[in-house]
């Protein structure tokens, strides 16, 4: 046997309702064998609002731990010490107040363990994904315009390469870009983008001298998708090695191979997880690892994997210990880490390689010659081509070139055990959690107050962070250190940058159809045109629809192709994108006089606010309009939803949406008394 690699960085995606109880989980976690942390924040957190503000209503602790300041971190991490951890969050527009309050707590473990808290800081090892680029593209959860974002990136990253030596400050983030519908081209090309625009940001505001810019190349990671075609993503990530070798020796100057090496972390693709036969996504997440882990030249440096349930739900932590196990069996029963690279030699790979290479450089040029990376989401032009790229893979998957076994083939199926009892098949968050973190950290500001020096400290450090940020020359680490170590909020802290720098709504991508062109005779498309068009006919207008996105949640990659298909199929869409409030639907649905309105959550907060836009529609006179649902909704869910008088409840086994937006017509022809017609 030959000398075996150390094994990557085995991780789990993992938090939710509140740190007490998200602590547990990573303790039970790292007994097992897992050997880093990847948090999961909720969206409040992530977009920086306290549990009590109007927009975190039904998101709290939902897909993540809710962690609002300096207290909920230390309990966070309670047990956990974190000059010896490995520590990923996935965190971005306010990843530097997570990363402050991150130091804080691990000054406060040496403080108690009468360490030099110094000494500790040094040693912390980890990343904040702190990519805010594909923020405005895919995830959604951005909070300042592109300008102001990049510069709390940037001080980020000047603050850590002389105080942080471990610690990555930016995880360059294509993830979510290929859940967007990114193709391999265009993920390597806009991550590389994304990666130069913040790299020339940290040159140019000149923090750090040249002489160490190598020390903040060596400190830039990636976190990647890898799909189930395996051997293409397998070729990506051997391309995105040689650019950016060749990136960061030509453009940055940097010689040390060391400092070039790319070091990248995965989650696999989650956008392939079906919820018909979820037991087929056990195989796709093994061979989408194999596509991080087989090349060792390209093998990732951590891995976290999902759970085969979480196109259902949250996983249950037996669930995400199913995932790891999936990591140690390959790690350590297989023979993987015995050799050297497996594909070192191969004319396929190699052509696929240079395929890939060519493609992302071109593309990369586009964005160039646009200005770069942040004038490309200014401009529309990155969300247009994904929104693009996501609608010609669905319709492909629509019509059957694409194959999703259990989906548009092979869908005979046996009845599953493990989703025999779908409510205890996920894991649910009860609603109380909400309550509770509202009422906690009010008492954290009351209490707090109640000291007048307190209160002063806490004024003091949030002036000091408004007067920073209005001088472009100061780093901002400093003051939102001083924030957190004087008890300031995560809203009280988005808060005042929020008055200096504003905020920012990205474009939506979804302003005309995308590749549809004329739809053929007898299609599917073209009977629900028709349908479409008949419909307005017979009530004297063009039908209208609005698709609304409530709350926090950000993944909007299934609203912008419901609009897109709707458009298509000769509906006038209104399209607002993210981040409404349920009255803000309400008053656009009633201004537009639209016909229906879909609603789309992922994030679980569906029985919080569905029932408050049906509440607003009725108050407003406007209680005759069906209000269709989409999202990750059990079906005990759905049929709570139906009884309080939504129409239709649509979820990911719904992959045809052509035929879903037929059967939103046949819901408003039956709503205005019409006669029933053929569905597609």
């Amino acid at each position: 046997m030959g000398e075996r690699d150390k094994p990557w960085v085995m991780r789990t995606y993992a938090g939710h309702s509140s740190a007490t109880a998200s602590n547990a989980l990573y303790r039970r976690n790292l007994e097992k064998g897992q050997t880093g942390l990847s948090v999961a924040f909720d969206l409040p957190t992530q977009t920086g609002y306290d549990p009590d503000h109007e927009l975190s209503r039904g998101e709290v602790g939902k897909v993540g731990v809710p962690i609002s300041h300096i207290g909920d971190m230390t309990a966070l991490f309670g047990g956990i010490p974190l000059a010896e951890m490995n520590t990923s969050m996935t965190i971005n527009a306010t990843a530097m107040w997570l990363l402050s309050m991150y130091q804080v707590a691990a000054e406060q473990q040496a403080q108690d363990a009468g360490r030099d808290p110094a000494e500790d800081v040094v040693k912390l090892a980890g990343t904040t994904q702190n990519d805010i680029i594909k923020e405005y593209l895919s995830r959604g959860t951005h909070v300042f315009p592109p300008g102001p974002s990049l510069r709390l990136t940037a001080d980020t990253i000047a603050y850590t390469v002389s105080t942080m030596p471990k610690w990555n400050p930016v995880n360059i983030c294509s993830y979510h870009l290929q859940e967007a519908g990114a193709t391999p081209v265009q993920e390597v090309a806009f991550a590389m983008a994304t990666a130069i625009e913040v790299l020339d940001t940290v040159r140019e505001r000149g923090e750090v001298p040249q002489e160490r810019f190598g020390d903040v190349v060596a400190r830039i990671s990636f976190f990647v998708n890898a799909g189930v075609r395996f051997v293409e993503e397998m070729c990506k990530m051997r391309a995105f090695v040689e650019l950016w070798d060749e990136l960061t020796r030509e453009r940055y100057g940097i010689e040390d191979p060391r400092h070039r090496r790319f070091r990248y972390g995965v989650q696999v693709n989650s956008l392939g997880l079906t919820e018909t036969q979820p037991e087929n996504n056990v195989q796709r997440i093994v061979l989408e690892m194999l596509a991080v882990t087989l090349s060792k030249n390209a093998r990732a440096r951590a891995v976290q994997l999902p759970a085969w349930n979480e196109a259902l739900g949250l996983p249950r932590p037996w669930d995400q210990q199913w995932s790891l196990r999936l990591q140690q069996v390959l790690a350590f029963e297989s023979d993987l880490l015995e050799y050297e690279d497996l594909f070192d030699g191969s004319p396929v790979v190699e052509a696929k390689v240079a395929e890939i290479v060519a493609g992302a450089k071109a593309e990369m040029a586009r964005i160039a010659d646009m200005g770069g990376a942040v004038a490309a989401v200014e401009s529309g032009y990155m969300k247009a081509e994904l929104v693009a790229s996501h609608a010609l893979r669905r319709q492909r998957i629509e019509s059957g070139e694409d194959v999703v076994v259990g989906i548009n083939k092979f869908t005979s199926t046996e009845p599953s055990p493990l989703t025999a009892d779908l409510d205890t098949a996920i894991q649910t968050v009860d609603p109380a959690v909400e309550q509770a973190a509202s009422e906690a950290v009010r008492a954290w500001r009351e209490q707090r107050d109640s000291d007048p020096d307190k209160k002063a400290e806490v004024e003091a450090a949030l002036a000091a962070l408004r007067e920073d940020a209005a001088d472009e020359e100061v780093n901002l680490m400093e003051a939102s250190l001083r924030c957190a170590r004087a008890g300031v909020t995560t809203g009280e802290w988005a808060q005042a940058l929020r008055e200096v720098f504003g905020e920012y709504r990205a474009a939506t991508g979804v302003g005309g159809s995308v590749g549809v062109g004329e739809a053929a005779e007898g299609s599917t498309l073209a009977r629900v045109r028709d349908l479409v068009r008949s419909t307005g006919e017979e009530l004297g207008t063009h039908l209208r629809f609005l698709v609304g996105k409530p709350g926090l949640d950000g993944h909007s990659n299934g609203a912008e192709q419901v609009a897109v298909r709707a458009r298509d199929a000769g509906f006038e869409v209104v399209y607002q994108g993210i981040r409404l409030t349920p009255a803000q639907i309400v008053r656009a649905a009633v201004e537009e006089d639209v016909h229906a309105v879909g609603v789309s959550i992922l994030s679980g907060s569906h029985m919080e606010l569905v029932p408050e836009i049906l509440d607003g529609l009725e108050a407003a006179g406007a209680g005759d309009v069906p209000v269709i649902v989409g999202g990750i909704i059990p079906d005990s869910d759905a049929a709570k939803l139906r009884a309080l008088g939504v129409s239709e409840v649509f979820t990911p086994r719904h992959h045809d949406l052509t035929t879903s937006i037929g059967h939103i017509v046949q819901v408003i022809r039956e709503r205005h008394g019409m006669s029933a017609a053929p569905l597609p």
